[in-house]
């Protein structure tokens, strides 16, 4: 009859046990590879669906330039066929020049 040692355990299983620890980390690294993996993929999705939507945006439209010289050029003609009086073209004349 064999004699069953009380105590620690035997070469086998030490090797067994290593076996179990060895796997099991092996597996959480690979689930969090994978974790990771994803996370990064979802992250560049959204990065190139805000690329894309901004490429395919409208620019945004810009203010009409406002010609200085030619406003006070039709104030002038309105001023001088009599349309406009001396007050309301000074005003008009303040508007222009503070824009």
């Amino acid at each position: 009859m064999m004699r069953r040692r009380v105590g620690r355990p035997g070469l086998i299983g030490t090797a067994a046990r290593t076996a179990v620890v060895a796997g099991t980390a092996g597996a959480v690294v690979h689930h969090q590879q994978r974790k990771y993996a994803e996370q990064d993929q979802a992250a560049y999705e959204e990065q190139q669906a805000a690329a894309q939507a901004a490429a395919a945006a409208p620019p945004p439209a810009a203010a009409p330039a406002v010609d200085t010289v030619a406003e006070l050029q039709k104030l002038a003609d309105l001023k001088a066929q009599g349309v406009l009086t001396e007050e309301e073209f000074a005003a008009q004349k303040a508007k222009i020049l503070a824009s």
